[in-house]
This record gives C-alpha cells, sequence and structure tokens, in this order.
C-alpha cells in the first residue's frame, strides 16, 4: 500500500490492474504517506494504533461529558456503541502486537500523519452523534431486536477480520504465494469483509446519514482500489485462474 517500501507481491500489479485503481493508489499512496514531503516522525502503525486504542476512552468522556446534557448519552444505545467500538479498538492492539501489517510499519511524513489522524477520527464521530444526542436512530425493528442484530454483525466481523489476518501473517512466515486455505477458501478478501461489518455495525446503531456516506467514501476510496490491486498481484499466479473461478470476491453467495 506504502509507496517507500513497497511489497514485492505488488510489484507487477501495473501490468493487469485497471487504470483507475492505479491513478487511486498513487494518489491515496501519495496523501497516506507522502504528503508534501519533508521529515518522516512516526510509523502510519502508530497513528492507527492511537486512535483504535483510544477509542474506549474517547467515547467514555463523551458519555461522561454529555450526562447532564442528554438522556442519550447514558441510554442502551450509548453502552453498547461503547462495548462495540472501544472493545474492537484494543482488540486491534492486541492483533497488531502479535500479527503486525508490515503495510503499516512505514513512516509517513508530518502532513499525512494530520491527514490520517482526520481520516481516522471520522470513525469517532460516529460515536459524537449517538452519545451527544445529534443522532436520533429511529431503528426498523424493535430495539432490542436491533442491538442484536448490530453486535452479532460486529462480533462475527471481528472474528473475520482477526482470523484472516493471522492466517496471513503466520502463512507467509513459512511460505510464500497465494493462500487458497482457511478463511481465504471462499472469500478472496475476508479482512476486508470483517472491517465493513464491523463499521457497518457501527453504523447502523447509530442509524443517521453522516456514518453512510463516510463509509461509502473509505469503501470506494480505499477498500475497493485496494481489492482491485491485490487481485491484479495475485493474479500472477499460476492457480489463481481456479482459485477465482472457486472463491468469491467478497461475500459468498452474492460478490
Amino acid at each position: 500500500m506504502n509507496t517507500v517500501t513497497r511489497p514485492v507481491a505488488q510489484a507487477d500489479t501495473s501490468r493487469s490492474a485497471p487504470a483507475w485503481a492505479q491513478r487511486m493508489r498513487r494518489i491515496n499512496d501519495w496523501l497516506l504517506h507522502d504528503a508534501l514531503g519533508g521529515p518522516r516522525p512516526l510509523k502510519f502503525s502508530w497513528i492507527i494504533n492511537f486512535q483504535k486504542g483510544g477509542t474506549f476512552f474517547f467515547l467514555g468522556f463523551l458519555m461522561w461529558f454529555y450526562a447532564g446534557r442528554t438522556p442519550a448519552a447514558t441510554s442502551t444505545a450509548a453502552w453498547i456503541y461503547l462495548a462495540l467500538h472501544g472493545s474492537y479498538g484494543l482488540t486491534w492492539l492486541l492483533k497488531d502486537l502479535n500479527f503486525p501489517d508490515p503495510n503499516w510499519q512505514v513512516r509517513i511524513t508530518v502532513p499525512s500523519s494530520l491527514y490520517a489522524l482526520f481520516g481516522l477520527g471520522l470513525y469517532w464521530s460516529f460515536g459524537w452523534l449517538l452519545i451527544s444526542g445529534t443522532a436520533q436512530p429511529h431503528y426498523p425493528l424493535p430495539d432490542a431486536a436491533w442491538y442484536c442484530v448490530c453486535i452479532s454483525l460486529c462480533y462475527f466481523g471481528c472474528a473475520i477480520m482477526v482470523a484472516a489476518d493471522a492466517q496471513k501473517f503466520y502463512t507467509l512466515q513459512v511460505k510464500r504465494g497465494l493462500i487458497t486455505d482457511g478463511v481465504y477458501r471462499y472469500i478472496r478478501h475476508p479482512n476486508y469483509l470483517g472491517e465493513m461489518m464491523i463499521y457497518g455495525a457501527f453504523a447502523m446503531l447509530v442509524w443517521h446519514w453522516f456514518p453512510v456516506v463516510v463509509l461509502a467514501y473509505f469503501w470506494s476510496a480505499l477498500f475497493a482500489v485496494n481489492m482491485v490491486m491485490k487481485e491484479a498481484s495475485m493474479s500472477r499466479y499460476p492457480e489463481w485462474a481456479a482459485y477465482k473461478k472457486n472463491s468469491w470476491w467478497l461475500v459468498p453467495g452474492l460478490l
């Protein structure tokens, strides 16, 4: 993903990746790693871990701050949101400690650090909308049933994301090449699917238009581009055609 220490596996993607994906990748790389040049004092992973690990404390602070201002701050939905988003952030730290993604270990410029902080901060806005009472969710199902759906989606998504990242990390320790078993057997991008399920659950719990806009941007401008570029990279393996034929891009039976 980065332009400073791009993995060898991505070296030949330009031969088969669509022009629009290559263009978006260059833009994303510049914004996230090289914006305006200059010193590179921070690793990308430090920025991500700060936001992920700080989520529980940030949301807790919001609940304390708004407790005397609106009933929404201590509502059942707010407590569930704290548990889901906050514990996901702590799970991410545990994952990064045990099997870190090498793409996040690159050092980035100061402007890129600020850009990344702003982008990740948009995820914090989800909790603010709910806890501050700005969002007044009216769920399509009874509250208890909707909470069940959101919790289940987040929990399952987290399991898929962690399992996919762990399998990739430890498999590539012993052999390089296409991973076609485990959680990758039927889905070619299970880590992205897990992330989308997690943040989709957060957006569903908030039930406001703004998280939908944020996720639509991230999923189209970042996730989709990365998945297309990854497939272009994987296509160089002889077994790629058979694997692609027998697996789904993202959601089994749908996509």
